[in-house]
C-alpha cells in the first residue's frame, strides 16, 4: 500500500461528502439534494447536523419521502431539513450534562437534552462527533419534524 493510499483515508470531507462516503444517508443525501441545499452544506459553515440515518427515514409512514422530495413539496422538506441543522460545531462533550434549546437553521429551537446519552427534540444520538471540514454530524435514529 502506498502512502498517499493509506493516508486518504484520514482526509477529512466537508459535511455532505462525509455523508455520502458513509453510505448510510442515501435518503438524507437525495433530501439535501431535492431541496437544493448541498451547495449550503458544503458550505463555509461551521454547522452542526443532526443527521437521520437510512432506517430513520424509514420508520416514517410509507410514501413520505417519495412526497416530500417532489418539486411542489420543496418549502417543506427545506423547512424538514434545515430543523436538522444548527450553525457553529457543536461536540457531544459540548452538552454532556446539559439541556439546552439552541435554535436550529429554520429558527425552529430543538430540545437537546445530554443528561443521559444525548437526544434531540425526541430523537436519540447513535453515534456523535463525526468531525468534517466545514463542521460535525451527529447521527440521529428518528427524523426530526417541525412542529405544526
Amino acid at each position: 500500500m502506498l502512502y498517499s493510499e493509506h493516508l486518504k483515508d484520514y482526509i477529512m470531507h466537508d459535511i455532505v461528502d462525509t455523508a455520502v462516503a458513509a453510505g448510510s444517508f442515501t435518503t438524507l443525501v437525495a433530501a439535501v439534494t431535492a431541496a437544493g441545499l448541498v451547495d449550503t452544506l458544503k458550505g463555509e459553515g461551521p454547522f452542526t447536523v443532526f443527521a437521520p440515518s437510512d432506517d430513520a427515514f424509514a420508520k416514517l409512514p410509507e410514501g413520505t419521502v417519495a412526497e416530500l422530495v417532489k418539486p411542489e413539496n420543496k418549502e417543506k422538506l427545506t423547512a424538514i431539513l434545515t430543523l436538522h441543522v444548527m450553525s457553529g460545531k457543536v461536540m457531544a462533550a459540548d452538552v454532556a450534562g446539559k439541556t439546552l434549546t439552541p435554535a436550529s437553521v429554520n429558527g425552529e429551537a430543538l430540545h437537546v437534552d445530554g443528561t443521559d446519552g444525548v437526544r434531540v427534540s425526541g430523537a436519540t444520538v447513535t453515534s456523535a462527533d463525526i468531525e468534517c471540514t466545514n463542521g460535525v454530524i451527529h447521527v440521529i435514529d428518528t427524523v426530526i419534524m417541525p412542529k405544526g
